[in-house]
């Protein structure tokens, strides 16, 4: 009888490791804060009133708390539904994007504009995804010199200097 030797099982994906939706909407809603900070500042030095730099709060005020709402939504958002799903792929970014987008749209107090904000930013936040999370696209892994040389016109060769007589 001949002795069967089990194959090796093919390498897995990595094993899922579980997010925390609280601490990441918490994390990504402080930070999305400060940028909504910043916009009511310059929201603030822009407009033409009387209040002065209390305006950075009273008539913008609004921008900090939405900012932080819409990064708290979507971060929470993607973080439940990567632990419901068990897998961290693209789309948990489009469902976090779909509710964050919403939420936009509800601020409008417009539900087709709730509906079309969560399409555009939740295809959005997938593609980025699907991309591999960079702006930089196949160069993100390149030294800085190989860079630097897919960039700068090379001389040519030798080779192509003498057949060309």
């Amino acid at each position: 009888m001949a002795e069967h030797t089990p194959e090796p099982a093919p390498p897995s994906a990595p094993a899922f490791e579980e997010k925390a939706p609280l601490r990441a909407a918490a994390t990504v809603g402080f930070q999305a804060g400060i940028v909504g900070a910043f916009v009511s500042a310059v929201q603030n030095a822009l407009g033409a009133h009387s209040r002065g730099a209390a305006g950075f709060l009273t008539r913008s005020g609004g921008t900090i708390g939405f900012f932080a709402a819409m990064g708290a939504t979507f971060a929470g958002t993607e973080a439940f539904v990567a632990n419901q799903r068990q897998k961290d792929d693209p789309l948990n970014g489009v469902v976090g994007g779909c509710a964050a987008g919403f939420l936009a749209g509800i601020r409008s107090r417009s539900l087709p504009m709730a509906v079309a904000s969560c399409a555009v930013i939740g295809t959005a936040v997938g593609a980025f995804d699907y991309g591999g999370q960079t702006l930089q696209g196949d160069s993100a892994h390149l030294t800085f010199e190989e860079r630097r040389k897919r960039f700068f016109k090379q001389p040519p060769s030798v080779q192509e200097t003498s057949g060309d007589s």
